[in-house]
This record gives C-alpha cells, sequence and structure tokens, in this order.
C-alpha cells in the first residue's frame, strides 16, 4: 500500500521560555482542549447555574451531560484516533491542514446531532441551544477555513465560549461578573499556551477567536 504523504507541518519559532513555562502552557492545552470546551459549558449550565435546567432531576441532568460527552468528546476522539491507526493522518494531534479536513468533518455530524438533540427536547434552554448551535456553525466555520489558513482550534473553542457568555450577561443576572473574569482568564491562559508550546502563530490564535465569536453571535439569531 502506498504510504501517506503529508506536507510537513508549519514550522514556527520555538518558544524562549523556561521549561516549568512550556510544561504549564501543554498543561493549559490538554485540560482545555478543544473537545472538552462544550462539556465544560454545558456541565455549567446543568449544574452550576440555577435556573438553566431549573425542576430537572439530577440523574437527567447526568444523562444529558453524557450525551454531551458522548457526541463533542469520546466519538470525536475516538474517530481521530481510527484515523491515525489507519493511517489517514500521521498525527492525533492534527499539526497540518490536510490532516485536519476528515477530522473536522466526522466533528460536524456529531455537533450536529448534539445540537439537533437538544434542539427537540422540550425542557432543554434556550442558552443551551444557542450554545451548542455556536459550536457547531464554529466547526463548519473552521473547516471551511481550513481551506485556505490554518486557525487555532482551541482558540477557537474558547472564543466560542466566551463570547457565550459575554451575550448570557446581557440578558442573565446569573451569569456574572466573575464568571466572565474565569472565562476571560481560561482563554487568555489558552491562546497564550498556543503561542508559548509554538503550535500556532499570532494570525491562527485571532483567527480561530474571531471564527468561535463569530459563531456564537449567528447562533443567538437563528435560535
Amino acid at each position: 500500500m502506498e504510504q501517506f504523504q503529508e506536507p510537513a507541518a508549519e514550522q514556527l519559532p520555538l518558544s524562549n521560555e523556561p521549561v516549568f513555562v512550556r510544561a504549564f502552557a501543554h498543561a493549559v492545552s490538554y485540560i482545555f482542549h478543544p473537545l472538552f470546551i462544550a462539556l465544560y459549558v454545558i456541565g455549567f449550565l446543568l449544574f452550576i447555574h440555577p435556573l438553566a435546567f431549573a425542576g430537572m432531576e439530577h440523574k437527567l441532568r447526568v444523562f444529558r451531560l453524557l450525551a454531551v460527552l458522548v457526541s463533542t468528546t469520546l466519538l470525536p476522539a475516538f474517530s481521530v484516533f481510527l484515523l491515525w491507526r489507519l493511517e489517514f493522518i500521521r498525527s492525533i494531534f492534527l499539526r497540518t491542514q490536510k490532516e485536519r479536513i476528515i477530522p473536522y468533518a466526522i466533528a460536524i455530524i456529531f455537533y450536529f446531532w448534539i445540537w439537533y438533540v437538544f434542539k427537540n427536547l422540550r425542557d432543554s434552554p434556550v442558552a443551551a441551544k444557542e450554545f451548542l448551535l455556536g459550536v457547531f456553525l464554529a466547526v463548519c466555520g473552521a473547516w471551511m477555513t481550513n481551506i485556505f489558513a490554518k486557525v487555532s482550534m482551541h482558540s477557537t473553542a474558547v472564543g466560542g465560549m466566551l463570547t457565550f457568555l459575554v451575550l448570557q450577561a446581557w440578558i442573565d443576572p446569573n451569569v456574572n461578573g466573575t464568571i466572565i473574569s474565569i472565562a476571560l482568564l481560561i482563554t487568555g491562559l489558552v491562546c497564550t499556551a498556543r503561542l508559548i508550546v509554538g503550535h500556532h502563530s499570532t494570525k491562527q490564535v485571532y483567527g480561530g477567536l474571531a471564527i468561535g465569536a463569530l459563531a456564537q453571535i449567528v447562533a443567538v439569531y437563528f435560535t
């Protein structure tokens, strides 16, 4: 069988930061991996927000979170693992634009499905529907942008998270300044981490932020 041919990943300048700083940047990148962001936000709405899922039994909340975990984390991750083992991609870290094409397409299917499920559940709050639609649109936007340029998936995810919470703060007093500050801190840490580890340029990070933010804004008007 002909070996998979993949162009070399873009070479970015290596960080001059101390080893412990780079280690911390890697830890931040893993903890706030794009596959986890939707899970974190829905978890916040389910278990921390006092009114989003008011009246729902705890057991049902857990099932809803598990559904998000499967659709937005486990299935996309397993798909990437299979693509790697079948040698359709060289790395599970998806360093190049070409490696991201199929994983993006697969993620679109799973993210559309979970949004569609929440959309048709009567007890799903509007906030959850808006966020999941925004996540789906962000993946679509990143996939289309990937045709022309690589953007940071991490910054796309946290950009969407931050924008969603800012938009909610305008209409929901329960999303207060403390929550926005935490989201802003996480966004800053993740974007800085991606620059420190040398996997993205500043342009790619800002491009991801813009896609994630725009997707959430569009989702508000279509929900």
